[in-house]
């Protein structure tokens, strides 16, 4: 059994996650400060992916990044490399794609943060950089790993928007989700089901992931003992 669509998948989609982590929290705490009307703009704007057809996206991404597209042409002549029909080209159709869920879950962490933390930090005298990691993170830390999570999700099923920039290569740029339409198109069920299996396991994992730590957010602190407070 060739393993490649599976570390090929393992690898775009932790490139994107790492991409999307990033992007996602940074866009998350500027847009959480806007005035009302342009977080609404921003909102719709990096949210629109995640509500598109894959395949929207991918043709977008593919009019963009493909070699006719303003993009794509300009690194073909300046570097001369394709950015479509590799593996890497995937990485830019699902982070496209999975950015949505790591802003949604940061963007509502972060609003739903105690701000009297950041204005007690200030006072303090410390800058708002060491404010934002120090403080604000460690105390958001359930939510921005559950979007970090649910990202790598998204990006390891993505199949719609890969296809459209990928295609699909054997060894080069097969990934789960491009593998199982391939054997399902070849008649192979059995191969397909394997594979079909084996993302249902990582699924599974995902999402029991994400639970354990959404119950961690939730549950409460057990208050200190009496005596201990009287001491």
């Amino acid at each position: 059994m060739d393993w490649f669509p599976l570390w090929n998948s393992i690898r775009v989609a932790g490139i994107s996650t790492v991409i999307t982590f990033f992007a996602g929290i940074c866009a998350a705490h500027y847009v959480s400060r806007t005035p009302k009307v342009v977080k609404g703009l921003l909102d719709c704007v990096i949210t629109l992916p995640m509500v598109l057809p894959p395949t929207v996206v991918g043709f977008f991404l593919l009019k963009t990044i493909g070699p006719f597209g303003p993009i794509g042409s300009a690194v073909f002549s300046l570097f001369g490399f394709k950015m479509t029909m590799t593996w890497y080209s995937a990485v830019f159709a699902t982070t496209v794609v999975s950015l949505p869920l790591m802003y949604r879950t940061a963007r509502g962490t972060f609003e739903s943060f105690d701000q009297t933390l950041v204005h007690s930090g200030r006072t303090l005298g410390m800058s708002d950089t060491f404010i934002f990691w120090r403080v604000v993170m460690p105390n958001c830390r359930q939510g921005i790993l559950a979007g970090t999570v649910l990202s790598f999700a998204r990006a390891l099923g993505e199949y719609g928007a890969t296809t459209m920039v990928t295609g699909y290569i054997p060894g080069r740029t097969a990934t789960i989700s491009t593998t199982v339409y391939q054997l399902w198109r070849e008649g192979n069920d059995s191969a397909a089901y394997k594979w079909v299996w084996i993302n249902l396991a990582i699924s599974f994992i995902v999402l029991v992931s994400v639970n354990l730590l959404e119950n961690s957010r939730s549950r409460p602190r057990r208050s200190a003992p009496a005596n201990a407070v009287r001491s």
